[in-house]
């Protein structure tokens, strides 16, 4: 048995070695399967940082609308959505969106 071992150590080295960088190219913390983890989350953190931007490019513009130069019609927009204010003979209409259908 141990003659056996002596003439094919080579073999068997090699043998662990395969499994082992094997075993490491796919699930190590470097492997491929973590890379692949990692590239979602990547792609995941780059759409909400679009998001991100385009909200702050959203209230960076009203924010404008509101310094020096006043825009009436901004105004009276947000008049009328917060506390449900119309003229004269106006009919407000409430329409709730319903978060939970997409």
């Amino acid at each position: 048995m141990f003659e056996k071992l002596k003439n094919n150590y080579f073999v068997l080295i090699i043998t662990f070695l395969f499994i082992y960088f094997a075993f490491n190219l796919l699930d190590g913390e470097r492997g491929l399967i973590s890379y692949m983890e990692k590239k979602d989350v990547y792609e995941q953190l780059k759409n909400d940082q679009i998001n991100l931007n385009n909200k702050i490019e959203d209230l960076d513009h009203k924010n404008s609308l509101l310094t020096e130069n006043i825009d009436l019609d901004f105004i009276e927009i947000l008049i009328r959505e917060k506390f449900l204010f119309g003229k004269e003979g106006e009919t407000t209409y409430i329409i709730k969106n319903n978060e939970n259908q997409k």
